[in-house]
């Protein structure tokens, strides 16, 4: 499967780089990851949790990582989800903020049967990846994920998704994220 999706981002590219290049805070945005963490130069390893409650879990090499510009990763020996990426952090015409662009791709669990039931039980990858960049805007613009208990499954994505303890903005960092 290749996914693909992008954003845009009110903070300069060199925060959004040093953001996602910490590993380990790949899990405050992306809601199946439960715990990515650096084992050594250049690996990591990664647990994520599958539909039917079921978890996954892979080491990744990192190959391209130019900073500021771009970061590219592959899983590496017998993974339970084969699987490869690129970020590229990108300047916006503003020259305030970032494009981030994602190309992913990995081989579902249960080839194209797997796929089929993921989807049917509203698990479909790419909108999962939208949102995944959805919430990655919302915590380096705001602090924090913006959640509503209003919300169909409100309460239900919370337990699924634990919002990670980050530092809201202050008055002084709102102000200068201000629309010009």
């Amino acid at each position: 499967m290749d996914l693909t999706a992008s954003t845009t981002i009110r903070r300069p590219r060199s925060e959004v780089y040093a953001f996602w290049h910490q590993i380990e805070n790949l899990p405050t945005f992306m809601a199946h990851l439960d715990d990515v963490r650096s084992t050594g130069e250049g690996r990591s390893h990664w647990t994520a949790t599958a539909p039917f409650g079921r978890t996954v879990e892979w080491d990744a090499d990192t190959d391209d990582d130019i900073p500021d510009q771009q970061i590219g990763w592959h899983s590496v020996g017998e993974a339970e989800v084969p699987n490869r990426g690129e970020v590229f952090f990108v300047p916006a015409p503003d020259g305030v903020s970032t494009e981030v662009h994602v190309v992913m791709a990995y081989d579902i669990p249960g080839g194209g049967l797997g796929k089929a039931v993921a989807k049917y039980f509203g698990e479909e990858p790419n909108q999962q990846l939208d949102d995944d960049l959805r919430r990655l805007k919302q915590v380096l613009e705001t602090g924090e994920v913006v959640r509503s208990d209003g919300a169909p499954y409100g309460k239900k994505a919370r337990a699924e998704f634990p919002q990670h303890a980050a530092q809201p903005l202050t008055p002084e960092e709102r102000k200068e994220m201000a629309p010009l």
